[in-house]
């Protein structure tokens, strides 16, 4: 697989015939935020006789507007000076942390701990979910750039969470038997050869980690490299796998991230699609609704509907997070609201299974349900559709109408509703 990053990314641009202006601005962009494309992205899915204003060139290739004018102004000056590396590193470094780099408290609220050690490529925020980061697996076949990831792609390794040894993994679980589902997650852990994911899989398979029934592997390996589940040289052998913990009672979820309706469209992602099912395997598709890629509401219901016969379970329609190149991707949550409503009314109720718009904010998933009015005042009707206290799960709360908020922290409680819940402001501690 031929992959191209930094100037390599810049030549592939100028051979597709991008202008000198525009590899400029990538070169700038590029000194803060992570972008890598590969040969299936760049030769299947991207339709360069559009760009730079195709959905898949906007989702993998940057934009000025990706980083906050007087940061892009700061690093354009060094790159444009031809400035020393240690000079633009150290510069790239000090910006990466202005863009919150980790969004919802995760790394001092969801780390946890064994033996007195913080498990550092571990996270626990709910009670049945324990999310891993493979440290094998902390890179992915290509980059979207609205990834709420992006710090694990940088070269700050205190920006990072990688967990190295599985054994912390089934320690941690022996001590937690509340724990049910396991995400593997990173990155991407299809990156990984099945020879290691096999030693992360097989031990929660052996019969002393029965409480664990679920196993999740989030990637964007069917959008971005199917190869992974076809052709690959260890392909054969990673749908084995799949098999032989569906065979051990294991429920099996691939959390497909799919952005476009483009990328299900190719021969080799339904051909992957299909291998994938053949294991017992069940896919369910989740992605962020961002500008300039899939802010249309005929697109999603194009998605979905797509989804559905391809046999893959339509999940989530996230928010896009707090982080990186928010300013760019993000979208007020009335607009959100707007087109999750028109695509969701657009299709079967088989593909109504996707939910959203939800916030992975920092007390849990919060899922704006529409508006109402209450006591002569429009809110926005909330719930948590996973909560930190599982008290909060699933009891209505709301919020002041607020055409611009884009994310939780922006939104204000209702003065005029008498039931608020929970109190914004234990949620925002």
């Amino acid at each position: 697989m031929k992959h191209y990053a930094n100037e390599r990314l810049a030549r592939l641009a100028l051979d597709r015939g991008m202008p000198e202006p525009y590899v400029r601005d990538l070169r700038v962009v590029g000194s803060v935020l992570p972008f890598k494309v590969n040969e299936y992205v760049a030769d299947e899915l991207i339709d360069w006789s559009a760009a730079p204003d195709d959905p898949i060139f906007r989702l993998t290739f940057p934009h000025r507007d990706m980083l906050p004018p007087d940061v892009f102004d700061r690093m354009a000056a060094l790159v444009d000076g031809d400035a020393p590396r240690d000079e633009l590193r150290r510069a790239a470094a000090e910006a990466q942390l202005e863009l919150n780099p980790h969004p919802g408290g995760q790394l001092e609220a969801n780390v946890p701990m064994l033996e007195g050690r913080r498990l550092d490529g571990l996270q626990h925020k709910y009670a049945e979910t324990v999310l891993v980061f493979p440290s094998q697996g902390q890179t992915c076949h290509s980059y979207c750039g609205y990834c709420f990831r992006w710090a694990q792609f940088v070269s700050q390794s205190s920006l990072r969470q990688a967990l190295r040894d599985p054994a912390d993994l089934t320690g941690y679980l022996a001590q937690h038997p509340e724990v049910t589902d396991v995400l593997f997650t990173g990155g991407d852990p299809m990156i990984m050869r099945t020879d290691v994911v096999r030693r992360w899989v097989e031990p929660l398979l052996a019969d002393d980690a029965r409480a664990v029934r679920t196993l999740r592997f989030g990637t964007k390996a069917l959008s971005y490299w199917p190869a992974r589940f076809t052709t690959g040289p260890d392909a054969d052998d990673l749908l084995r796998l799949f098999e032989q913990a569906v065979a051990a009672g294991r429920h099996v979820a691939v959390m497909a991230h799919f952005s476009h309706p483009r990328e299900l469209e190719t021969d080799a992602v339904r051909e992957a699609v299909a291998r994938i099912r053949s294991t017992g395997a069940v896919i369910r598709a989740q992605a962020p609704l961002v500008a300039h890629v899939n802010d249309d509401a005929a697109a999603w219901a194009r998605m979905w509907q797509q989804q559905v016969e391809l046999g893959i379970v339509p999940y989530y329609m996230f928010v896009e997070r707090d982080t990186g190149a928010r300013n760019y991707f993000g979208l007020p949550l009335a607009r959100a609201l707007e087109i999750y409503t028109e695509a969701i009314s657009g299709v079967s109720g088989l593909a109504r299974t996707a939910r959203g718009p939800v916030m992975s904010a920092g007390p849990g998933k919060v899922m704006i349900h529409g508006t109402a009015d209450v006591g002569g005042e429009r809110a926005f009707v909330l719930s948590f559709l996973q909560a930190r206290r599982p008290d909060w799960v699933g009891r209505p709360f709301f919020a002041a109408w607020d055409e611009q908020a884009q994310w939780y922290d922006d939104l204000k409680p209702l003065s005029a509703s008498g039931t608020v819940f929970p109190p914004f402001p234990e949620i925002a501690a």
